[in-house]
Formats: C-alpha cells, sequence, structure tokens
C-alpha cells in the first residue's frame, strides 16, 4: 500500500497554505512568508503566510468569544462530537499520513503510527465526562457539604514541533477543547498542512466555529500568543533552548505553561542481553524517522567490551544496508526535514570525527537515485565515543547513533543520571533485579525495560525530567485533563430557622 501513496503533486506556484480562524481558512496574500518544501525532492510546494500579532489578536477573540458557549456545553456533547472527530480522522488516516510524509518525509507507515498515536488521545478525551468528574464529602461539618470541581481556563495555546505535526497537536487540543477550554494551534512552519485538516474535520464533527482556531507564523507569532492577556495556559514541545523561553516568558506573563524540551535518549545493553534483539531495537529507534523523534535513541550504551563487539558487529551491516528514499516507497528512512538541518546533522559527524570517536558507518555522502536534489543522509554510526565529546552531550535529532563502552552497570546508570536530558532511557537485560534497580534510581521520565521507545499509552502521561520538561505537568493523559482545568473548592449550608448568631472563630469540621 506504501507505494501506492505519493507526496504532494509537483506544482509550478507553490500553494498558498491559510490560517484558520473562526471556522473559516483566512487567506495572507501579502506580507511576510516562510516556503514548504517536500525534503525528498528539495521542491518547494508550498508558501506559509507569517502572522503578525494582530492576527494572532484575531484568532485570540475568535476563540474568547467561542468561549462562553462551549465552556457551558455539557461535557458529553463535546465528548460526543470527539467521538466524530476521531471516526474522521481514522477514516481519513491514509490520507493524513501521505500529507505527513510529503511535508516532513516520514515513510508512510511510520505516519500512519503517528496517526495511530495521536487517535489513542482523542479516544482518551472521549471519556471526558468521567474524567471531570469531581468530588463531593457530606457534612464536613454540622449541616455543611463540601465538592470540588474542574473547571476550564479559556483561551489555551499549541505551539508544536515539525517531527510530529499531527500527533503532537493532537496530545493536546482533543483533551484541551474536552474540558472546555478554546485551542489557538501554532504548528511549525516545516510542514503545517496537516494541522488544517485536524480543523476542517473537526468543523466536520460539528466544533463550534473560534473552538479550535491556527496560526502560521515564527518567532513574532510565538511571542505574541506568550504575551497575551487572553490567553490562560501555553504547551509546547520543541528544543531545550526553546522550551526554557517558553516556560520562562509564558510564566512571566502570568500563564501555566508546560514546556517539554530536547532530549538524549540511552539505551543500556547488558552483557545478559538478547543482543539480537536490542541491535534490532536499536536499529528502529535509532533510526526510524530518520532519527528526528524525541523519543530516538541517540546512545548505546554498551556494559562490557564484549558487549560493545558483539553489538556493532550486529549493527553495522544493517546500517549500511538501510534503504533510504522518498517516504512514499518501500523504504525504512526517508529525508530530513530541510537542507539546513541536514547539514547541521552533518557538522556534527564531521566533529565527532574530529573529536577522536570512530565513524563504523558514514552515511554522509549517500545519495539517493533520482533525489539528488532531496535533503537525505545516510546512517551513521558511531564507536568509541567519550562522555566529555560534544557528539554525546548535545541532541543531535537525526540518524546517528552513538555507542559508548562502560565496565560495569554502575558507570552506566551514573552516565545517564549525570547527563543534563532526561527524557527517556531503555534497559535491555533478562535480570529482574536489574531491572527494577534502575527504575527506581534511574534520573529519566519514561523508562523502557527492553522496550526501546517507552512512549506512554494515552491514558497514562508523557514527560520527561531535568532540561527535557519545564513546568510541572507532563501532557495527555491524566496529567493533561489537570493542566487544562483548575480546581474550585465548594464549601455550603443551606439556611435554617435556627440562628447561631455571629462566629469569629476559624470553622473547623467539628
Amino acid at each position: 500500500m506504501n507505494a501506492a501513496v505519493s507526496p504532494l503533486p509537483a506544482q509550478s506556484t507553490p500553494a498558498a497554505i491559510p490560517h484558520y480562524i473562526n471556522g473559516e481558512r483566512v487567506d495572507q496574500a501579502d506580507g511576510r512568508s516562510s516556503p514548504v518544501y517536500n525534503p525528498a525532492s528539495g521542491e518547494q510546494t508550498g508558501r506559509l503566510p507569517l502572522a503578525e500579532p494582530t492576527l494572532v489578536d484575531q484568532a485570540v477573540a475568535a476563540a474568547r468569544a467561542a468561549f462562553a458557549s462551549w465552556s457551558q456545553t455539557p461535557p458529553i456533547r463535546r465528548a460526543r462530537v470527539l467521538f466524530k472527530f476521531r471516526q474522521l480522522v481514522e477514516d481519513n488516516a491514509d490520507r493524513l499520513a501521505a500529507q505527513l510524509t510529503a511535508e516532513h518525509g516520514k515513510t508512510h507507515s511510520d505516519a500512519l503510527g503517528e496517526v495511530t498515536r495521536g487517535l489513542e488521545v482523542i479516544e482518551f478525551a472521549c471519556g471526558i465526562p468521567h474524567l471531570l468528574k469531581g468530588e463531593f464529602t457530606e457534612n464536613v461539618g454540622a449541616q455543611i457539604d463540601a465538592c470540588s470541581v474542574r473547571q476550564p481556563l479559556g483561551v489555551v495555546a499549541g505551539i508544536t514541533p515539525f517531527n510530529f505535526p499531527a500527533m503532537v497537536p493532537m496530545w493536546m487540543f482533543p483533551i484541551a477543547i474536552a474540558c472546555g477550554n478554546c485551542f489557538v494551534l501554532k504548528p511549525s512552519e516545516r510542514d503545517p498542512s496537516a494541522s488544517l485538516m485536524l480543523a476542517d474535520w473537526l468543523a466536520e464533527a460539528g466544533l463550534p466555529p473560534g473552538v479550535f482556531n491556527v496560526v502560521h507564523g515564527d518567532k513574532v507569532a510565538v511571542d505574541a500568543i506568550l504575551a497575551h492577556p487572553d490567553i490562560q495556559a501555553v504547551s509546547f514541545v520543541g528544543s531545550t533552548p526553546i522550551a526554557r523561553y517558553i516556560y520562562e516568558t509564558g510564566c512571566r506573563h502570568g500563564k501555566r505553561v508546560q514546556a517539554l524540551g530536547g532530549a538524549k535518549n540511552h539505551m543500556v545493553v547488558m552483557p545478559d542481553a538478547d543482543l539480537d534483539q536490542a541491535a534490532d531495537a536499536l536499529m528502529g529507534a535509532g533510526y526510524g524517522s530518520a532519527g528526528e523523534r524525541c523519543m530516538a535513541i541517540s546512545v548505546a550504551v554498551a556494559v562490557g567490551d564484549a558487549t560493545a563487539d558483539a553489538l556493532i558487529e550486529r549493527l553495522a551491516p544493517q546500517v549500511r544496508a538501510l534503504k533510504i528514499g522518498p517516504g512514499c516507497g518501500e523504504v525504512d528512512m526517508g529525508p530530513l526535514i530541510t537542507g539546513a538541518h541536514r547539514d547541521k546533522v552533518r557538522g556534527y559527524v564531521d566533529l565527532g570525527v574530529s573529536e577522536g570517536a570512530k565513524l563504523v558507518v558514514d552515511g554522509r555522502e549517500h545519495v539517493v537515485s533520482g533525489c539528488e536534489d532531496g535533503f537525505f543522509l545516510g546512517g551513521c554510526l558511531f564507536d568509541q565515543v567519550q562522555p566529555s565529546m560534544r557528539i554525546y552531550q548535545e541532541e543531535i535529532f537525526g540518524p546517528v547513533l552513538c555507542l559508548l563502552r562502560v565496565e560495569s552497570y554502575e558507570q552506566a546508570l551514573a552516565l545517564i543520571n549525570d547527563h543534563p536530558y532526561g527524557n527517556g532511557v531503555a534497559l535491555f537485560t533478562r535480570d529482574g533485579d536489574a531491572a527494577r534497580d534502575f527504575v527506581q534510581r534511574v534520573q529519566v521520565g519514561m523508562v523502557g525495560i527492553n522496550v526501546p521507545i517507552p512512549v506512554p499509552s494515552a491514558f497514562h502521561s508523557f514527560g520527561g525530567w531535568k532540561a527535557s520538561l519545564f513546568g510541572d505537568h507532563h501532557v495527555y493523559g491524566p496529567e493533561g485533563v489537570r493542566f487544562y482545568t483548575r480546581l474550585k473548592a465548594v464549601t455550603s449550608r443551606w439556611p435554617t430557622s435556627i440562628r447561631a448568631g455571629a462566629q469569629f472563630v476559624m470553622p473547623t469540621g467539628g
């Protein structure tokens, strides 16, 4: 089926990609714009308008106007809209995946996986009538009852990355609007078209105008969102420097912020592990989606030289044999998102060589026949990487796997806990004692035991530790419901004919 799905057709004039405000597509013929490319061909396929603060104001005003009615819509009715939206996404999954492949470059099967993980969050949000149930206590005091309820915040915003242009927005807005909020999405300017497809399907499902809006833009739009007085909360996924900026700026303007940053995910391979299984896991987790995943495994930590040698022996031929090409074909790995990013990743490989790491597989000069202008890079594999090297310390976000050698499990654990990132980690072993100890002691937010990419299910929550997350809440799942609502406590007593007179002491439950 993959071979039948093609990238966007070639266009003599790049198509204009509109904003979406108050239920309508809003064209912006003049002003600043940014090109959108098909990364497999290198061809510009779209022209994206970049919003100024006045257009952000327009979107927020539409959301604020819709909030009064939407927030008072019973949760069961909001859930019914999401049920219909979920069905539309499922029915159009191939079409949405093809759009992701066309603008991002990932393989069609990988894009379908992205859509499926987004669907799971929609399904979770469909249970919002149960999730918003409050608490009630009768007679906390004499003839006094108490309850707590969760209520929506108002207008909230999401700023999302290029690597998951459908899934990450769906981590945010289904729960936000299910809770009764209205949403402004600022998608990545690299692959924005999926957001418009989602907007159309929300409208078709019956979502009122203004509840969901899409504003395209760059830092100008981001800063307008962060400073806007009518936006109550901001969700962000991206690099750590930008996550820190989003968090600090949003908090300074009085907003609730969850900002997910970068990663340097390790996979520890113990001597007792199934090394064939471990090597296969490293291939998929390291080179899937060309390494452009915040949960990609970019560091393999081999305990013992024998383990390291056995892994390199298994990995090297598989990395050289990677099928690389347009994501619409039968390939393992597609292009990187832009030419500039490909060059940045290639520069890291150059740096690793200059730092003294052993480049076992060199993919820097990989060329895809017929796609010479595409943004392709072959898989790269380093051995003998040291913790002091920048290729270990920094997030590369490309098809580059680094292998470090340590002498013991304790050294591997210390290596991970000392690293500034703490997003995801995996341990491959047959030893239950080691696995249990690892889960308890590792300083990372998401942990896999013989699972290379431990992304939590939608009814749990996703988030890292240390420099991988700024804010108190993880995304989606129960944490998402808490983030997009605030708690209200109500204490009530109904008057009786018995009057006690004025009381000047602190009320208690006695």
